[in-house]
């Protein structure tokens, strides 16, 4: 018999066609198991004036007393109408909620043992929770909607659940998202639900916190206190969270309010220190407390003292004890590593525990050891904890995960976890404003991290909370099970979860803005942006992008427009606002470039351009002004991180203007002409020449005549061969006129052709712009299938392959949306299978016409992954044809920068050079060797290639 988790999978799946048409307001990812169309034997939790009564038992403990009243008030939300809760059985009535934790609840037991509910599925693990309508379940009540609990989060996670179904998104309060309003609810009689969760604590860091949280938990709650908490601890449940790290940066959790930790326990929420806080005691605690040193060579007496005050004050809640030490304010605990010292520190710290749980067995007490940054080397070079202290193992800050568990690591008690970033203070370039994690990115690292049973711990640092809300929903729903959203899942995630913010109309559309905007700032983050990133010379670049994020702010200002108002101010925060503020950053930098190559090529519009940076660099700031604005300025302070002008790690204390050119147009009619693909210009420049024509490359290439003064003059444009076309041969320039350049390929001649094209404006001579053209034989173009050289180069984007083979239970796969351009193969499942990388090992092939021979280079553009396993690289095996495959090391360089220039491209490259001795058709074949390697473009290059950021587009192809 099927699990009833695995019989909801098959009913998801068999209702995917209907999800973007029923009214039903789901919770994401599952069927509505609402009714429009009441059968006598569904239960109503809302009819007319009528309300399920919600039965609360004396002894419940307090998160169910907790998501029982939130359901109350979630139900008066959508309905109006606010049930009675009663712990009193008589009292029912008809139609009851009766929810409560297996064991501990004596009706929860009664239905149990009367056969009226199953738990077998979830009684023994770790938060699990049955959601069943159940007729008769006790006298006088005809249908009973019952949330059995394993624990008392499984029952509280059970009650959220059913709030979300009813139409109230988690994110009711954190983004202002109207609940979904209805008159009646009724729930289908067979509603039977039960699941539980992978990864055992689920959780996130509040981090980076100043200035943005921190002014406006000041100016909301006065400090971070219990009033500003509880509602990230109903945000966590509703999410199906359950761990935290608090804001640390100038505060102290529990000695801020002490009620913090009590309420945090009494919602359901466990909370740890951060890495670097040992022993439930906040870095501050240090500052304020502290006596002598940070030092346990020289001072441990103080420290353990300190330590056990931690141990004791948190030993009546839900706790994870961050072992180990280091530096004060996130440093290294000292320049050298001394094992021993650390060894020594973990150990009087375990005895400080043992001492203050002596009721319970050491093994009993949640331990972890963050293995972060240099932690990381003391583990590999011999340091070893107790088998059941969680080995915590990091990222590299920039969202790829540096080691997972061996096979034998695997078998400690403790088990593994992972701590991830959305957010980073520190080098190469801190990011802490947007959000620059596409969900695409998170599921291919923490999909390793499941495939190696890191499941113990996954906690995300959020930075601020807001804007992540997107990353961190998926983060979490992942972390509940990853096999409910795998990377099949990435793009319906999206659309799911728009449709339960802003309904089924616009959900595809929202999709592709958060995914849009997402992807744009995954290939480079906004503080890394500068005027040089994208090429205004190379493949139309810069341009390009512009295009894009030109359509997703033009698409998302059409929905605000034609949506509610009553969703505007939550569309806004999730949508509007981070397209529309990655396109002013883009666009800012992107009129800048053009600025300051105008003012060098002497255009009399370059200052035009000037402008329009500094009307973008305002446009940015009023768009701050408006995110503050919202809801009566219930965010006021968020989104006010700097972020345009770094010139090193750290921000700037605030945004600062790019620098633009000043060129000062003199009075008289002077021609300039610039030309694509060169920064120089006539008159400076005697000789311009466009990149080569060819049947396969672009249709055409841009020359600007433009005005080097005020005054306007005429132009020709006159060409040397008839099979050279122009959009334009003569005219007026008052300030710049763009002539596109084509050929007409039925007239013009076979083989490499050489011409050129004339203006004549102001000026001696006129500006000569030498033409290349290439014309295949008819016989060449009658063969050339595959990817076509064009221009000395072939790109390929790397889910587009002509033929796989599967072998050694490995397969190339496609992952859409990972990485910078139109996704990336990996292959699946992972394992920690070593490949052969010859013609045993599963490959994936791409048919080329190359019109070159000899040496040529081959460059993949790979995703900035890690050696994950330890004593290993990220290796693949590459070959043209019947050629010996080459052995290539995506991480043969792990110098520091390396690692830099990797996480600030969001890729790594690596090259390998091959011999072609003639034209013609070409095999190009990968070849697996270590798991992880995930391929997102790749590039020959026959002579070429040029100067650019993304590489060029992909090549014509059939």
């Amino acid at each position: 018999m099927p699990s009833n988790k695995a019989t909801k999978i098959l009913q998801f799946v068999a209702l995917t066609a209907l999800i973007f048409t029923t009214s039903s307001a789901l919770a994401l990812g599952e069927p509505s198991y609402l009714t429009d169309t009441p059968e006598p034997t569904d239960l109503r939790l809302v009819d007319g004036r009528k309300t399920a009564t919600l039965y609360r038992a004396n002894t419940a403990d307090s998160a169910i007393v907790l998501a029982l009243d939130d359901l109350k008030d979630d139900i008066k939300r959508v309905t109006g109408k606010s049930p009675s809760v009663t712990s009193d059985l008589t009292k029912l009535g008809k139609q009851a909620v009766i929810a409560g934790e297996i064991g501990r609840n004596e009706l929860i037991d009664r239905l149990i043992a009367q056969k009226k509910i199953d738990v077998s599925e979830i009684a023994n693990r770790w938060e699990g929770y049955l959601i069943q309508v159940v007729q008769s379940p006790l006298a006088g009540v005809e249908q009973a909607l019952v949330i059995a609990g394993s624990d008392r989060r499984g029952v509280a996670y059970g009650l959220y659940n059913i709030s979300e179904h009813i139409g109230v998104s988690p994110w009711y309060w954190w983004a202002d998202v109207p609940v979904k309003k209805s008159s009646d609810l009724t729930i289908k009689a067979d509603t039977r639900i039960t699941d539980a969760p992978k990864v055992k604590y689920r959780g996130i860091f509040l981090n980076d916190e100043a200035p943005a949280l921190t002014g406006w938990v000041t100016e909301k709650f006065g400090n971070y206190n219990h009033e500003f908490y509880e509602h990230v601890f109903e945000l966590l449940m509703r999410l199906k969270a359950n761990y935290m790290w608090p804001a640390m940066w100038n505060n102290a959790f529990n000695d801020d309010d002490p009620l913090n930790m009590v309420r945090a326990h009494e919602h359901g929420i466990v909370m740890g220190t951060s890495h670097h806080e040992p022993m439930m005691r906040a870095d501050k605690e240090w500052n304020r407390y502290g006596q002598g040193d940070w030092d346990y060579a020289t001072n441990p007496d103080n420290l353990a003292k300190f330590w056990r005050d931690g141990a004791e004050r948190n030993k009546p809640y839900d706790s994870i004890f961050t072992m180990g030490m280091r530096g004060q304010e996130d440093t290294p605990m000292s320049e050298d590593q001394n094992i021993e010292l650390l060894e020594t520190i973990v150990s009087d710290q375990r005895k400080i525990l043992r001492d203050v749980f002596s009721d319970r067995d050491i093994t009993d007490v949640p331990q972890l050891w963050a293995l972060y940054k240099e932690v990381q080397g003391y583990y590999e070079n011999g340091m070893r904890v107790p088998d059941d202290v969680t080995l915590l193992w990091a990222d590299d800050n920039w969202g790829n995960i540096r080691r997972l568990p061996t096979p034998a690591e695997r078998e400690r008690s403790g088990g593994a976890g992972v701590y991830y970033h959305f957010d980073y203070v520190g080098g190469p370039r801190s990011y802490r404003w947007m959000n620059v994690t596409p969900i695409a990115k998170i599921w291919e690292q923490m999909n390793l991290a499941d495939a190696f049973q890191a499941d113990r711990i996954w906690i995300v640092n959020v930075g601020d909370l807001k804007p992540q809300e997107f990353p961190m929903e998926y983060f979490l729903r992942l972390a509940w099970d990853p096999s409910d959203w795998p990377k099949e899942r990435l793009t319906e995630f999206g659309q799911l979860w728009a449709e339960r913010e802003f309904g089924a109309e616009h959900a595809a559309d929202i999709a592709q803005l958060v995914t849009g905007y997402s992807h744009h700032n995954g290939r480079r983050k906004p503080e890394l942006m500068s005027p040089d990133t994208y090429s205004q010379l190379n493949y139309n670049e810069a341009d390009r992008v512009s295009a894009e994020l030109t359509e997703l702010v033009e698409k998302a200002e059409a929905i605000y427009d034609d949506i509610p108002r009553a969703q505007r101010d939550a569309f806004f925060q999730l949508v509007l606002h981070p397209v529309t503020a990655t396109y002013l950053v883009n666009e800012l930098y992107n009129v800048t470039a053009k600025n300051r190559l105008y003012a060098s090529q002497g255009r009399a519009n370059a200052n035009l351009y000037a402008e329009r940076a500094q009307e973008l660099f305002n446009a940015d700031a009023e768009l701050t002004k408006r995110y503050h604005k919202l809801n009566g300025g219930k965010w006021n302070h968020f989104m006010a991180q700097p972020h345009i002008g770094y010139t090193h790690w750290n921000n700037p204390p605030a945004n600062t203007m790019p620098v633009t050119y000043d060129y000062q147009a003199h009075g008289a009619a002077d021609m300039g002409v610039a030309v694509q693909g060169m920064s120089g210009a006539w008159p400076q420049n005697g000789t311009l020449a466009l990149p080569e024509f060819s049947p396969y490359g672009p249709t055409s290439y841009y020359l600007d005549i433009y005005n080097r003064g005020t005054e306007a003059f005429e132009f020709t444009a006159t060409p040397s061969a008839d099979w050279i076309s122009l959009s334009r041969r003569e005219g007026r320039i008052e300030v710049s006129e763009r002539v596109f350049v084509s050929i007409n390929w039925d007239k013009a001649p076979t083989g490499h052709q050489d011409a050129s094209v004339l203006i004549k404006g102001t000026g001696w001579g006129g500006a000569t712009i030498n033409i290349k053209a290439f014309v295949p034989t008819p016989e060449a173009r009658a063969e050339a299938t595959g990817f076509v050289e064009s221009n000395g180069v072939v790109s390929i984007e790397a889910p587009h392959y002509s033929a796989k083979q599967s072998a050694a239970g490995g397969d190339w796969q496609s992952i859409d949306n990972l990485g910078r351009t139109q996704g990336s193969i990996s292959v699946f499942p992972i394992t920690d299978t070593e490949f052969s990388g010859d013609k045993q090992a599963p490959w994936i092939e791409y048919d080329v016409y190359l019109f070159s021979r000899g040496e040529i280079t081959l460059t993949g553009l790979f995703a900035p992954s890690l050696n994950f396993v330890p004593g290993r690289g990220l290796r693949y095996a590459v070959g043209f044809d019947d050629a010996e495959p080459q052995v290539v090391d995506v991480l043969a360089d792990l110098s520091k920068p390396a690692w830099q220039q990797a996480v600030s491209d969001g890729v790594r490259r690596a090259s390998s050079v091959h011999h072609i001795d003639q034209p013609g058709r070409h095999t190009l074949r990968i070849y697996a060797v270590d798991p992880g390697v995930t391929l997102q473009k790749l590039i020959i290059d026959t002579g070429g290639l040029k100067p650019s950021y993304l590489g060029p587009p992909e090549s014509y192809h059939r």
